[in-house]
């Protein structure tokens, strides 16, 4: 049959080809092919972890209203006190109004290592606690419960960081079949200078990767002498849920500081951070955890600090000091009054969250 050169499917397929064709005779093969067979890309979900406006105080109805307000797709409740009560009824109402907004709720809650300095018995043993973060995010349809293990200053409790390991996994490890049975995999944070990336990996595999994973927060991995990219790198694999923020970092006499940012305002490279980010996470979203302000000091210049690091690794930390030497001092903040303090906090949010849509392209909705 002869072809019809009036066919419009034809002229279509006509233009496609002399368009790549003309792309391949000015720029190669590699740059034609990507014009003719790229597809778009899977965008990530946007939002917030809770944290980020705590002095708001706000409970889950508010939280979700506010996330809805700002066109977001996700949001990390990261504490059981977010709720009015533990009951089916309300959380499933809480679950109802999530969807109708088409929000994602990651739960979490605090400290499940039961001898960290950072766990609380308000809602029971280790045991006990863990279990009923389970319920409350099976409740709420969360696919995980993020959880943490503690702060830094377990890494100078009897056993070190190790031993804390070691009593986390034991509660895990009791609770794995409620998890599964739940439908919720146990996401642990690497959090507050408690773990190093590859320690927390060692957490995971020793508990079962099958049902415990990561919530991987950049900010974090500088309070532990990491560069949040490696971190990324190291944990990717492992990540179900997280925590974002950006990072100032500078030298000083003693060694450096770290001081937390909004997105945009520290060193790290998230145009970079995100590819990656969605090549190692595929389907987790990116909760934004702003917390800045405040600088911390790490005088690793000092022979004493490293007896906390038995087994830091000299990569890692050259990574750290390579950030370091890049960055500058910046100014600390501190509000005057909590309603200062609640203005800074949703504003330094905020402007993350447009930095990451209009910057970054990130989220499902725009602006």
């Amino acid at each position: 049959m002869k072809p019809d050169n009036n066919d419009p499917n034809r002229r279509t397929f006509v233009k496609t080809v002399a368009t790549a064709s003309a792309a391949l005779a000015l720029t190669g093969p590699a740059v034609a092919q990507s014009l003719v067979v790229s597809q778009p890309e899977k965008k990530i979900r946007l939002g917030f972890d809770n944290f980020s406006v705590r002095a708001m105080g706000w409970k889950a109805d508010a939280l979700l209203d506010y996330a809805a307000s700002l066109k977001l797709d996700s949001i990390l409740i990261s504490d059981l006190g977010a709720y009015e009560n533990y009951t089916e009824p309300y959380l499933k109402g809480i679950k109802a109004k999530a969807e109708g907004l088409g929000i994602l709720i990651h739960a979490g809650t605090w400290s499940i290592c039961p001898t960290s300095k950072f766990f609380k018995n308000m809602w029971g043993t280790a045991e006990e606690h863990l279990t009923l973060g389970i319920q409350v995010a099976r409740t709420l349809g969360s696919p995980v419960l993020r959880v943490i293990l503690g702060m830094g200053d377990d890494r100078k409790t009897d056993g070190g960081i190790e031993a804390r390991i070691a009593d986390t996994v034991k509660v895990l490890k009791k609770v794995r079949s409620q998890a599964v049975d739940a439908n919720v995999k146990i996401a642990v944070e690497n959090h507050a200078g408690d773990m190093q990336a590859w320690e927390l990996v060692t957490l995971i595999e020793a508990a079962g990767k099958d049902f415990v994973g990561a919530t991987l927060d950049s900010g974090n991995a500088c309070w532990t002498l990491e560069d949040p990219r490696e971190s990324l790198e190291i944990l990717g694999p492992y990540t179900l849920s997280t925590g974002v923020r950006d990072s100032m970092v500078w030298e000083y006499a003693d060694g450096a500081k770290v001081q937390w940012t909004a997105i945009g305002d520290g060193l790290v490279d998230w145009k970079a951070y995100f590819q990656r980010f969605a090549e190692l996470c595929p389907g987790v979203p990116a909760n934004l955890e702003i917390i800045s302000g405040l600088a911390r000091d790490y005088p690793y210049l000092k022979p004493d600090f490293w007896q906390i690091y038995p087994k830091a690794r000299a990569r890692d930390f050259a990574k750290f000091v390579a950030m370091a030497k890049r960055g500058h001092a910046v100014e600390s903040h501190r509000s005057p009054d909590n309603k200062a303090e609640q203005e800074w906090q949703k504003s330094e949010l905020e402007r993350s969250l447009k930095y990451c849509k209009e910057t970054l392209g990130l989220g499902l909705k725009g602006m």
